[in-house]
């Protein structure tokens, strides 16, 4: 089943700042890349490249390497279905608009796994069930549908 990355595991994995994180991140990066399970948005790529480019403007080319890199995932495009469905969801769960947006994007992509440390690790919002990358590594992470 494939796994929803949020922006924050991209982010952590390029951080030396918290050497956990960074390490969790990079499994879980490292795992997904092998099965060929990780799943993305193109607003995931546009909040890791606007984030990363203002933590690390000399890193500019590796950056944009990894955007590249990271079409491989089948980036969800947000269209008018998308966008509908996350209003759903952040009527029903009460979640900010942007957090909708990723979980109405994991939907789209089939996921039932949002790997992401901005949610309540556990949670099952409409399917979609959180991940913490950091509470839980990849091989941990259930083989059947919540």
């Amino acid at each position: 089943m494939p796994v929803f990355v949020d922006t924050n595991v991209f982010l952590y994995a390029r951080d030396d700042a918290d050497p956990d994180k960074q390490r969790a991140a990079r499994l879980w990066q490292a795992e997904l890349w092998k099965n060929r399970r990780g799943r993305i948005s193109y607003q995931v790529l546009h909040e890791f490249y606007a984030n990363a480019m203002q933590k690390w403007p000399p890193a500019r080319e590796s950056i944009r390497a990894d955007v590249r890199d990271l079409l491989a995932w089948q980036p969800v495009i947000v269209d008018d279905a998308v966008l509908e469905r996350a209003w759903k969801i952040q009527d029903r769960h009460k979640l900010s608009f942007w957090d909708s947006l990723i979980v109405a994007a994991a939907q789209s992509a089939a996921c039932h796994w949002l790997l992401t440390e901005d949610l309540h690790a556990g949670q099952n919002l409409d399917g979609v069930t959180v991940i913490n990358p950091f509470m839980l590594s990849p091989d941990q992470l259930p083989q059947t549908a919540p």
